[in-house]
């Protein structure tokens, strides 16, 4: 098996043994798996296979996203992070030098980030109100990106609200859209194209993508800050 780097920066892809493309991280954590993904092992390396089906990035990456603006080094506000799956892969790619600072509003779901972040230090759990982001301006710094995934019907606004808090000028946000978060009664193009029009009030879009057929009725929007 021969595992190469992707076109982004601290991901790598492999062709499985079935024939498919596979998609993967250096474990920053040798021998920590968090989501009971599997390990391969290339030239002494471990690395984490990313499953597409349990992470909206993972599919974004296998739906041929052009636009990953996270990359070693980065700052990332984490919005939703949950019990850190996708999470756990950002924190590979940006390494020891970047940081990730995960917010979520469940304290159960907060957690199970505890054993995680134990061995992975540039996890920094944050138990807040994405839509209130005043609300943790004592932990969080100007980041580079900011990740969204978090299934209400204000979800583009939370983005914006964060951004003005948070994210550095020419900075980069990354949304994932469950339509039927936000409205049952409407097409998922139809909320797409609202959820795009109110985005770029504020950012500029840079790509959009779907994400089927590994999330149903999901899009994926890059954007950036003027």
């Amino acid at each position: 098996m021969r595992i190469k780097p992707h076109k982004f920066p601290g991901v790598f892809t492999f062709v499985d043994e079935d024939g498919s493309e596979k998609i993967a991280t250096k474990n920053l954590v040798p021998g920590q798996k968090v989501y009971g993904e599997r390990t391969v092992k290339s030239e002494g390396e471990e690395y984490r296979i990313w499953n597409p089906t349990r992470s909206k990035l993972g599919a974004a990456i296998l739906n041929g996203l052009k636009n990953f603006p996270i990359k070693p080094g980065s700052t990332v506000l984490y919005l939703g992070i949950a019990s850190g799956t996708t999470a756990s892969h950002v924190s590979d790619i940006v390494d020891w030098k970047g940081k990730v600072f995960g917010v979520e509003f469940s304290p159960r779901v907060l957690r199970e980030l505890v054993p995680l972040v134990e061995e992975r230090r540039n996890i920094v759990p944050i138990l807040g109100d994405a839509t209130k982001p005043e609300g943790y301006r004592a932990l969080v710094p100007k980041v580079d990106v900011i990740f969204e995934d978090v299934a209400q019907p204000s979800q583009a606004k939370i983005l914006i609200d964060n951004a003005r808090a948070y994210l550095k000028s020419k900075g980069y946000g990354m949304i994932s859209i469950k339509s039927r978060s936000i409205d049952v009664t409407k097409e998922p193009e139809q909320v797409f194209k609202e959820v795009e029009e109110e985005l770029s009030t504020y950012f500029e879009i840079v790509e959009k993508l779907s994400l089927e057929p590994y999330e149903k009725d999901h899009a994926l929007f890059v954007v950036r800050k003027p």
